[in-house]
């Protein structure tokens, strides 16, 4: 009987590529939907104080962030360990507050503007005569809705 043996050739087979575009968009997808953007830097430490009674805030687009604290470890050689205010990613002072809430109103739909709250994210260290002076200007540009930002206290278990 004869033997009948195939020729081999020395190249692999083409890998189809017909598949790489849906995982391309798959992965694209992925990492559009788990990936967060962060708006601040934040430049003062915020330890914040805890609260037994908290309540979620109901649309955070319309929420303008006020940090106070001290200069985290990084900063603190350069500004020292006095409080500090900070609004977007910059330090600023009390003055600085009516220009920050006049920038924030402008760059919302004017149907939403009334809605606007200002939060404060301060350190639980922090001095209330820094907080009485930030909440004095407040009022003064007529930015009523403040919202203090705090942790939510964890009620202890007793374990028998």
């Amino acid at each position: 009987m004869a033997r009948f043996k195939k020729e081999k050739s020395g190249d692999l087979p083409a890998i189809s590529t017909a598949s790489m575009p849906d995982i391309i968009f798959m992965l694209l997808f992925f990492f559009m939907v788990t990936t967060t953007m962060r708006e601040v830097t934040l430049k003062v430490q915020n330890r914040m104080p805890e609260a037994t009674e908290v309540q979620k805030l109901e649309k955070k687009a319309l929420v303008s962030f006020i940090y106070i604290g001290a200069p985290t470890a990084a900063l603190s050689k350069l500004y020292g360990t006095e409080s500090r205010i900070q609004l977007n990613d910059s330090y600023r002072t009390v003055g600085d507050i009516a220009e920050f809430i006049f920038t924030e109103r402008e760059a919302r739909v004017e149907a939403d503007r009334p809605l606007l709250t200002t939060s404060l994210k301060v350190d639980k260290e922090v001095k209330m005569g820094v907080v009485t002076d930030v909440k004095q200007e407040l009022r003064k540009v007529g930015a009523f809705k403040i919202n203090y930002s705090t942790r939510k206290k964890v009620a202890k278990q007793n374990a028998y």
